[in-house]
């Protein structure tokens, strides 16, 4: 593989986000201006995301097409507003850069390396093949052959997806912004999402630190900041859990067969039977790189925690004038919008942060009265409202497949529980005891919060969860994972703020060495995930490169021709037909890598977003029709009732219908590639 081209796709990517982050530093300097490093590395994240949505905006109401053009238009309205910005606002940038360069400097470096390194990890095993890779790359891909919005289910010809697809959105802009082929750009995303978490979660475990510090902080107390926002990033996108402890002590002190992914399936009912639980967390995510809504999501969800501690330690929330309250609730408002077209699962999470801190900032300023709780109700509706209003298009044309909430029949049982969240309940209980004692700075409500709302997304999948068709067995999996992914996260934001509290707080050295052995020997535990989770999957001897689709040319040569000759022949997005097969197999591959519909994709998968089996029952028997069926008139119907365009006929073809009549479709059309066994057919009609 020619590593160069793949180090000079990196520079493209990476000069194109940091050119992104440039135009938008301006008014994200405005969002954190008591932020030491003024939010530097959160102005890319606003960047992708204001760009994509009103890419999004305009495309979903035909203002716009989604064209390389008006993506450019739309940055270009957005360098002007922060011209504005620069001239109108009284901030003195150059003063700003004069002071910040270092810092500015650090975190740009810190986000190409990152980048780079994640991009070579995903270079070892860049197959974008297997678990639901097909299904994110497919999204991806339709939204790239889409003009406007919602794009085609590539799954399900004639229909608009019907799931959260807005970071799948973010991919495909960049992807046009770049001119990069799409099977190159999913694995620059995977890096990009992780450089992005890590420096986003730096920039803001620093700014927790900082925030309490004596102002102005002397050098070694910045390189503290410093240190310490490395730490809540490092746990926060490399770290693991305690499964890693457990499996050491109960395996005669080895971790020989160590294998990873039971670190996100431990739990099991006390009686043995499988509860098919999830509990994720980021490394586990960027290992096995599908290019998810909780994934994507992250870094908008480190940008909007960003956003309300900022908002809460400048007092926003109390401003007296409730109509300039609700104002500066609209961006907020707009990413919890964001959130529920990327993983719905986030909006309710982040609202009720965002809310909680409204009724604490209250509380302070007027303590235990009715004026409190009337203030934070008018304002966080105020903002559900703003954000229901910001993603409306989408609630229009998206049917949720979630059909209640009912009570848990399994319950996990607490040593198992220990086992998974034993590192943050000893950050917990050691923060909690040291606060009592001390008086509460205006940092510790904000992590308080946000430990508060963590153990409450634990505490919920033991009683409740989301109803949807997995109702037996995999009941709460999805509840249990999208929630404590979350509380993850937010345990790993807050871990160096602990740290510095503690240890800056404590008198005696005793307490202090005993805090931080114990924090050792579970850090090393938690930091050694990566080393067997990456090695394992991804081997590190033989460097691939980058392009996601190479693995096709060995293990389905003929189709792998085939796919691109359609990618680079076929413009829109014309129905073919394909084999119809089950969910996680090497089915939909056509259309998954085309981003061109076909009559049904994955069965299951439909059945899971649509909730009902009856479209996806009918139309296999309608794909069977048409490639194995005697009448021809029959068979013509069918192909004009969908609309196709192209019959795909390769090896899955082959083997799911042995009874192909092939030789009739030569009367509806013509064979426009053929390599071997391969080939297409081009309808006429």
């Amino acid at each position: 593989m020619n590593s160069f081209n793949d180090f000079s796709n990196i520079i493209l990517w990476w000069s194109l986000i940091f050119s992104l982050g440039v135009v938008f530093f301006p008014l994200n300097s405005f969002f954190f201006s008591k932020f030491f490093d003024k939010g530097y590395a959160l102005s890319k994240i606003l960047g992708i995301l204001l760009v994509s949505f009103l890419v999004w905006l305009f495309g979903s109401l035909r203002i716009l097409p989604f064209t390389i053009f008006s993506i450019w238009s739309i940055i270009a309205f957005f360098a002007l507003i922060n011209l504005f910005i620069i001239k109108y606002q009284k901030i003195n940038f150059k003063k700003i850069f004069k002071a910040s360069w270092k810092i500015f400097l650090f975190e740009e470096v810190l986000f190409f390396l990152c980048l780079i390194f994640w991009a070579n990890v995903r270079g070892f095993q860049p197959d974008i093949h297997g678990l639901e890779k097909f299904m994110d790359f497919g999204f991806v891909n339709s939204i790239l052959n889409s003009r406007f919005f919602p794009p085609a289910d590539m799954w399900l010809a004639g229909k608009t997806i019907n799931y959260y697809y807005f970071g799948h959105l973010l991919t495909a802009v960049l992807t046009k912004l770049s001119k990069i082929d799409s099977a190159i750009a999913y694995n620059l995303m995977i890096a990009t999402i992780f450089a992005l978490s890590l420096t986003a979660a730096f920039s803001l475990g620093s700014n927790f630190v900082f925030s309490i510090m004596r102002k102005p902080p002397s050098k070694r107390q910045k390189r503290l900041a410093i240190i310490l926002g490395l730490l809540s990033a490092l746990i926060l996108t490399l770290g693991g859990n305690l499964h890693s402890l457990y499996w050491f002590l109960t395996h005669h002190f080895s971790f020989v067969n160590y294998w990873y992914p039971d670190a996100t399936r431990f739990i099991v009912q006390e009686f043995g039977a499988m509860d098919n639980t999830i509990h994720e967390f980021p490394i586990y995510s960027f290992i096995v790189a599908d290019l998810h809504g909780h994934l994507i999501n992250l870094p908008m969800v480190l940008f909007f925690i960003s956003l309300v501690f900022s908002l809460f330690i400048n007092k926003i929330f109390i401003i007296k004038n409730l109509k300039l309250g609700l104002v500066n609730l609209i961006f907020p408002g707009l990413i919890l919008g964001v959130f529920y077209m990327t993983n719905a699962w986030d909006l309710p999470i982040y609202f009720l942060v965002l809310g909680l801190a409204i009724f604490c900032a209250n509380y302070q300023k007027f303590g235990f009265k009715l004026k409190t709780f009337i203030r934070t109700i008018t304002l966080a509706l105020g903002c559900f409202v703003f954000a229901i209003f910001f993603s409306l298009p989408f609630h229009l044309q998206f049917k949720s497949i979630a059909s209640g909430i009912a009570l848990t029949d399994f319950h996990s049982p607490p040593w198992m529980l220990l086992v998974l969240w034993g590192f943050p309940l000893y950050m917990t209980i050691s923060l909690l005891l040291f606060l009592k004692k001390q008086k509460l700075k205006q940092a510790d409500f904000f992590i308080l919060i946000l430990l508060f709302v963590s153990w409450f997304l634990i505490i919920v999948p033991e009683f409740f969860y989301i109803k949807d068709i997995y109702i037996h067995s995999y009941q709460r999996a999805n509840t249990m994972f999208k929630f404590t992914y979350q509380s993850f996260v937010m345990f790993s934001l807050s871990s160096g703020y602990i740290i510095f509290r503690i240890l800056t707080g404590l008198k005696r050295r005793s307490l202090k060495f005993i805090f931080v052995l114990f924090y050792l020997c579970l850090a090393f535990f938690v930091f050694i995930y990566p080393s067997f989770a990456i090695r394992s999957y991804y081997g590190l001897k033989n460097y691939q490169g980058l392009n996601g689709l190479a693995y096709l040319k060995s293990l389905y040569p003929d189709d792998y021709q085939a796919i691109l000759w359609l990618r680079k022949n076929v413009s829109g997005q014309p129905v073919i037909t394909e084999a119809v097969g089950e969910s996680y197999t090497d089915f939909a591959r056509v259309s998954a890598n085309t981003g061109l519909p076909t009559i049904l994709g994955w069965r299951v998968h439909e059945w899971l977003w649509r909730g009902s089996f009856d479209e996806a029952g009918k139309r296999t028997e309608e794909v069977k029709e048409i490639y194995e069926g005697k009448d021809l008139n029959n068979i013509k119907t069918l192909l004009r009732k969908y609309q196709v365009k192209f019959i795909f006929v390769g090896s899955l073809e082959r083997q799911t219908y042995p009874q192909l009549e092939e030789d009739q479709w030569l009367q509806l059309g013509k064979i426009v590639f053929s390599s071997n066994q391969t080939k297409i057919y081009q309808l006429d009609f």
